[in-house]
């Protein structure tokens, strides 16, 4: 019998099985879109449309075959970073660099837990720069969207503050960008703590992990500062290099650090810096 293709072939090297190809065209986000060796569905041969009897009337339903492109648009809404786009848990080099296993491993375990509808708890890794975090973070929520159709939205702290004052140099107010960023089931949060973190920057860090903490969102983060309540430490001098080490409740303050503790499980990224490796 007939079944809608709702999956790549397994030995395609676009897709790798899952049907649907992550692309760069240039932008700056990752594309996505159904893999050429998908075939055309033998059910609705292509048009997504199957007819059937409802109550002894004729009726049009949507065939099942178009999960893969529903899939790929919820992909491209989730605005992964292009730089992203080929990163997946498979090409993240856990097994031959020291240090690397342990966090890695962590991480897949909270992905095979998750259960979409289900109140799911977040992730917060950290771990200094170059690390792979971000990595992991594009690649998780990838995971999701084609695992389980969840709608999910990557979005990088800074960028995050650009959108809101680009809105307010056109005296269009904060609310829909703030109201999308709340309301998306799962939704990571890039590089927390990074920037000047000025009175109003750290209001928007309040707003934000306040919402999704009073509605009990999935959330996933980043960040390169050491999970702990504020040690009273400076940020480093730009003029004399003194590096001081201050900690997540120093960038974040002690309330929304206290906020993500409940909201995530911490998540230790180590090994050694992955673009030295690279370089």
């Amino acid at each position: 019998m007939n079944q809608p293709p709702t999956s790549g072939r397994p030995d395609c090297p676009r897709c790798r099985g899952a049907g649907i190809e992550v692309k760069v065209s240039g932008g700056e986000f990752a594309r996505a879109e159904v893999c050429g060796c998908v075939p055309v569905c033998p059910v609705c041969d292509g048009t997504g449309r199957v007819d059937l009897l409802q109550d002894g009337h004729p009726a049009v339903a949507r065939c099942r075959c178009r999960i893969l492109f529903d899939r790929a648009a919820l992909f491209e809404r989730a605005q992964i970073p292009a730089r992203h786009a080929k990163s997946t848990l498979e090409s993240f080099d856990h097994r031959t660099i020291e240090g690397a296993g342990k966090g890695f491993t962590k991480v897949w375990a909270w992905l095979e837990q998750f259960k979409p509808g289900s109140e799911n708890r977040g992730l917060v890794l950290w771990g200094k720069v170059g690390r792979g975090k971000t990595h992991l973070l594009a690649a998780l929520l990838r995971e999701l969207v084609f695992r389980h159709g969840v709608e999910a939205r990557f979005i990088e702290f800074s960028r995050l503050l650009l959108l809101l004052k680009e809105g307010y140099e056109k005296g269009v107010s904060d609310a829909p960008v703030l109201a999308e960023i709340s309301e998306t089931p799962v939704l990571a949060i890039d590089e927390l703590g990074k920037g000047r973190l000025t009175e109003w920057e750290l209001r928007v860090i309040d707003d934000v992990v306040s919402r999704r903490y009073n509605a009990m969102t999935c959330t996933l983060f980043t960040t390169n500062y050491t999970p702990a309540i504020a040690t009273g430490s400076l940020p480093t001098n730009l003029a004399t290099g003194i590096e001081l080490a201050q900690s997540l409740g120093d960038r974040v303050g002690d309330r929304v650090y206290s906020r993500l503790r409940e909201m995530g499980t911490f998540v230790e990224m180590g090994g050694p810096d992955y673009r030295e490796l690279r370089s």
